[in-house]
């Protein structure tokens, strides 16, 4: 059963900036966001597991260091 929501206008403008095409309906919109933030693909999941392996090793450099490194 629809319904309507109320949206702020700052909120309506930034779901307009993501439509991929004009006739494109603020739901299509919605549906993909959420699409976007529940799924990851595996190549992502191997990606985090693989970062997360690395720094269990201590595989990484702080920000501090880096800043050293760069002269900052």
């Amino acid at each position: 059963m629809p319904t309507t929501i109320q949206v702020s206008e700052k909120l309506r403008k930034e779901l307009a900036k993501r439509k991929v095409y004009d006739k494109e309906t603020y739901e299509e919109v919605i549906w993909d966001l959420m699409e976007d933030a529940l799924e990851l693909d595996e190549e992502t999941k191997r990606e985090i597991a693989q970062a997360r392996q690395e720094i269990k090793e201590g595989k990484y450099h702080t920000l501090e260091e880096v800043k050293k490194d760069l002269g900052l």
